[in-house]
């Protein structure tokens, strides 16, 4: 995948963000909880309802938003959390990000925007509803989900960032910004993944494959490993695409090579959907070792979302209808 990705039609552009405005942030009036403008929401940098603890946790508002979102995601990704101190949904997702970015020890940073102190980032982003979280790295964004998730799937998603990051040369670390927080949330280091891990972090995607293919020799059932094996897989993939890919798969739609580039493509760049829909058309429209082919692309991208994402188990469901 390569930076022109990042630019790509209906991505978010935050460029207009880089100003800081004028005037003050608004207070905010009376408003329904989670939108801009509701009460009882904390002021800008400030620690409400919901907010998350740790070394690499920072609260993040208008005037700050270009040095502390923007600029740092030159160097590492930055992962932005909107939140809500009114939304239960917010409180829920906090910790989990908080957890996740202190174990992850620098790869990504958290920033979290209050959107009834902020309405103007919240507007400039289009936020519809709490908890809003996307990527952004170089300047550009990467969505990432909206609404509560568990920390399996949070997981998932920061993993993908990162493996991104890496792929685009992103490869350096947030410094702490933030307090340790409490002695107990030391996180938990799983020495199976670290040498996959470390490969990641240095770039060396074919050492993170042989790593994963190691774990997997030893323990072929291991679900963890063949996520993390899917997706450095699809980021070597997409790390070399010719300009003309998509209308290469739109000009010849029985070639299955080209959609499955189109579709991993699509995947790396947030649109699930789209991916998943592609590939269940060329199943559809084929036979033998290319359906095949593209039954076992599906099947390995459903590794790399998650098995329990709502995306995954509707597209299992159509392929079922397609296959029987």
């Amino acid at each position: 995948m390569s930076q022109a990705n990042f630019s790509r039609p209906g991505a978010i552009d935050l460029s207009a963000l880089r100003k800081p405005p004028t005037r003050p942030a608004p207070a905010g009036g009376p408003g329904a909880p989670g939108t801009p403008g509701a009460p009882g929401a904390s002021g800008p940098g400030g620690s409400g309802a919901g907010a998350g603890v740790g070394p690499y946790v920072l609260d993040v508002n208008e005037p700050t938003f270009q040095a502390d979102v923007i600029e740092r995601s030159l160097q590492h990704p930055v992962i932005v959390e909107f939140w809500s101190p009114r939304s239960g949904a917010s409180n829920q997702l906090a910790p989990i990000l908080t957890a996740l970015s202190t174990e992850y020890d620098g790869k990504f940073l958290l920033a979290r925007i209050d959107i009834d102190a902020n309405p103007g980032l919240a507007q400039a982003v289009g936020v519809q509803t709490v908890p809003l979280v996307i990527g952004v790295l170089r300047g550009q964004v990467v969505p990432l989900f909206q609404g509560p998730v568990g920390e399996p799937e949070a997981r998932q998603y920061v993993e993908q960032l990162v493996t991104v990051a890496v792929a685009n040369g992103i490869t350096g670390r947030a410094q702490p910004v933030g307090p340790a927080g409490p002695a107990n949330a030391e996180p938990v280091v799983d020495e199976r993944f670290v040498k996959a891990e470390d490969a990641v972090g240095a770039g060396d995607l074919d050492g993170a494959i042989a790593a994963y293919e190691e774990i997997l020799a030893q323990s072929p059932g291991d679900a963890e490993a063949k996520a993390g094996l899917s997706r450095v897989l699809l980021v070597k993939r997409t790390q070399d695409v010719p300009a003309d890919f998509r209308t290469k798969a739109a000009d010849h739609p029985e070639d299955v090579e080209a959609q499955l580039l189109v579709a991993d493509v699509d995947l790396m760049g947030g649109h699930v959907e789209d991916a998943f829909s592609r590939l269940i058309t060329t199943i559809q429209n084929t036979s033998g070792e290319d359906r095949n082919k593209a039954r076992v692309h599906l099947l390995e991208l459903f590794e790399v979302v998650g098995a329990d994402d709502e995306r995954v188990v509707r597209a299992r469901q159509r392929l079922m209808m397609v296959l029987f």
